[in-house]
């Protein structure tokens, strides 16, 4: 049996807990961002925060939640894309949509539009309600299919029975808007879901704690930033890089 040094364990429980106040006093200090502390195997940490210089292209994305946007301001603050929720499942439009996106698209900032994904819904009719909503427009990013539970939900969805719909609805975007749709994804539904399209479809991928192991296109690295420029109830936004340099990023998605 393993002799108890209580000592050590007391001196090691204060200094990570020192540590955590640091980590905390840290995020508060900037006044900008605040991030999340997690658990790793040797303590609690702060998450990884994609820097300038490594990921250039900076974006957020935005739905109702931020009110009213001044997307000039937003441009000012290094944002280069930005992400507008526009359908939900068959027959929801987010109420801040066609002001948005009216706004933006003559903005700074390439902007593109994404949809809340339904589990229950058919796949081809969200894609109607998706391009009923979405107008073609130039010089735009690709539409997205957001793919992440929720709590309505009563059990978790069949997988095939998921593959097959949102293929349904992937082809049909892609034969309307001519591109290849991204598709957005939390950790456990990329790994049960969207990791099954992996190589064909633009990958954006949420991970708050550290850089996805994986061939990224979009990551979206905290929920939990503050930035100028909207007036909402809400006042954190989701925060996101591009993987690649700016030239690549216009390149790739046929931007001007």
């Amino acid at each position: 049996m393993r002799q108890r040094h209580y000592g050590r364990y007391i001196f090691r429980w204060l200094v990570t807990f020192a540590l955590l106040i640091g980590v905390i006093a840290a995020a508060g200090i900037g006044g900008t961002r605040l991030y999340h502390i997690y658990m790793t195997s040797t303590g609690k940490q702060s998450p990884d925060v994609p820097s300038v210089v490594d990921y250039p292209v900076r974006g957020v994305d935005v739905s109702y939640y931020q009110g009213n946007i001044d997307w000039d301001t937003l441009a000012s603050q290094g944002i280069t894309f930005a992400f507008i929720k526009a359908t939900e499942g068959m027959d929801h439009l987010d109420s801040r949509f066609e002001e948005n996106w009216s706004s933006a698209v003559n903005s700074e900032i390439y902007v593109g539009a994404y949809h809340f994904y339904r589990f229950e819904d058919s796949g081809v009719e969200q894609a109607a309600h998706y391009i009923e909503t979405v107008l073609l427009t130039e010089n735009t990013l690709p539409p997205v299919i957001d793919v992440e539970l929720y709590e309505s939900l009563t059990e978790e969805p069949d997988v095939e029975e998921v593959r097959e719909n949102l293929q349904e609805m992937l082809d049909a975007l892609e034969e309307y808007y001519g591109v290849k749709p991204i598709l957005y994804a939390a950790p456990n539904t990329y790994r049960t879901y969207v990791k099954y399209f992996k190589g064909d479809y633009p990958i954006w991928i949420s991970n708050y704690y550290y850089e996805p192991y994986f061939n990224w296109t979009f990551w979206q690295y905290t929920d939990s930033g503050q930035l100028e420029g909207y007036d909402g109830d809400q006042k954190y936004i989701d925060l996101n890089v591009y993987n690649g340099t700016l030239e690549e990023f216009l390149a790739v998605f046929g931007l001007e």
